[in-house]
């Protein structure tokens, strides 16, 4: 062995990158985005943990670059909370507007509705892509609402005014922002429905834009139950 070289690296970036990439998609397919770990990823590509991250990062990237994705959802969150949008426009109409955006560029809107389909027709592909959502999307949306609603930074939700800084709370309202951004790909794209499919932009935009921002930090219990089970608590186990 080359004196210097650490032990288990390959030779070759190019080489190491794409081997690591194959290791990848492999335990993402196999194990879901939770199950695997940048170790038994680095294990199956027979090199250090470390040049994994060296390559990619963090796990949200390596899934970013094995699924092919243009863009990491976390970058495009990190932006919006860092209040690098339009103030006179709603955290939900922006919201809107960076999916349908992101949507108009062939490559991001082919890798998305590839795996969106795998997911509606295969359990493995929807777990996979279930906690990637979960993880990568969701869960700083929930940090977010939960911080507005707490009193502090406003995030992504701005204040909430006077809602509970409960983050099973917070989890919901990013649930429903997730059903409606999702339920918008599937009838815009996958099932094409004339109307929704031939809106422009800008009228999605105006129409769920509002729908999101009530999501984000309007009321959305029944008779203002909280959606853990009417009093706020935490959900029992089932």
């Amino acid at each position: 062995m080359t004196a210097g070289r650490a032990a288990g690296r390959r030779a070759g970036a190019s080489g190491t990158r794409e081997t690591i990439l194959a290791a990848a998609r492999r335990r993402f397919g196999d194990h879901g985005y939770n199950g695997a770990t940048i170790r038994s990823i680095a294990a199956d590509a027979g090199v250090d943990p470390a040049l994994v991250h060296h390559f990619f990062g963090s796990k949200e990237q390596l899934f970013v670059a094995a699924m092919r994705l243009p863009v990491a959802p976390g970058e495009i969150l990190a932006a919006l909370e860092a209040g690098s949008r339009d103030a006179s426009v709603s955290t939900g109409e922006q919201l809107i507007r960076t999916a349908l955006t992101a949507w108009e560029d062939p490559a991001v809107r082919t890798t998305f509705l590839g795996l969106l389909r795998s997911a509606l027709t295969s359990e493995q592909a929807a777990r996979m892509l279930r906690e990637f959502i979960s993880e990568a999307i969701l869960g700083p949306v929930a940090r977010a609402v939960s911080a507005g609603e707490a009193g502090g930074t406003p995030g992504l939700a701005g204040a909430a005014g006077g809602a509970r800084g409960d983050i099973a709370d917070a989890e919901y309202r990013a649930g429903m922002v997730a059903s409606q951004v999702l339920g918008l790909a599937v009838a815009r794209f996958v099932l094409a429905l004339g109307p929704v499919a031939s809106a422009s932009p800008d009228d999605l935009a105006a129409t769920i834009g509002p729908t999101l921002q009530r999501y984000l930090t309007g009321e959305i219990r029944a008779g203002g139950a909280s959606p853990a089970g009417g009093d706020g608590s935490a959900r029992p186990d089932p």
